[in-house]
């Protein structure tokens, strides 16, 4: 039930994106063909072939995501190890991260854009001041396994995780020029 719920959210989501309007109707049908299994008794919900169904509306989504990020320069990453990395200087706006691993990967204040990030890892990802809004396919699960702040910036259907900081910490390049007030410790 949670991949199938999953599916619905992404669905809806393609379903509403702009660029790939040409797309709508093909998602909102099979949107309906997924509610209508995921109503269905357990003996069905048994019977489901959930892989040729993922297998279906990846190829969909697949086709809206590469719609929304037309003309994008960055790199296409799909399942690429990025595990620990400083990405701090890469440009990612529009990348294709689908099933990339950016487990712990450093992302403070990169501006992501309209990258892909169905199905990528970002346990302990450090997104700490950067710009998520605008991403495709980000979930909820991949959020709270982040570690964000009050400048990490979000999908309005996505909600910040209570663990995160609320507020936004300076940038070392932010302390550049800043002088201590008279008698505050340094």
């Amino acid at each position: 039930m949670r991949q199938l719920h999953e599916i619905l959210w992404h669905l809806t989501e393609a379903a509403e994106l702009p660029a790939a309007a040409a797309l709508a109707d093909e998602a909102v049908r099979l949107r309906a063909e997924v509610e209508q299994a995921a109503a269905g008794s357990a003996d069905e919900l048994t019977g489901l072939d959930l892989g040729a169904l993922r297998g279906r509306v990846g190829a969909l989504l697949g086709r809206c995501s590469a719609l929304v990020r037309a003309g994008s320069r960055a790199r296409d990453r799909r399942g690429a190890d990025l595990v620990g990395r400083d990405l701090r200087r890469t440009d990612l706006r529009g990348a294709g991260l689908r099933g990339a691993y950016l487990i712990g990967a450093d992302l403070r204040g990169v501006d992501l854009g309209t990258a892909d990030l169905l199905g990528a890892d970002l346990r302990g990802a450090d997104v700490r001041g950067a710009d998520l809004s605008r991403c495709l396919f980000l979930v909820q699960p991949q959020v709270s396994a982040a570690r964000g702040d009050g400048a990490t910036r979000l999908p309005a259907a996505v909600r910040r995780p209570a663990h995160w900081s609320r507020r936004a910490r300076l940038r070392p390049a932010a302390w550049a020029g800043r002088r201590a007030a008279p008698g505050a410790a340094g």
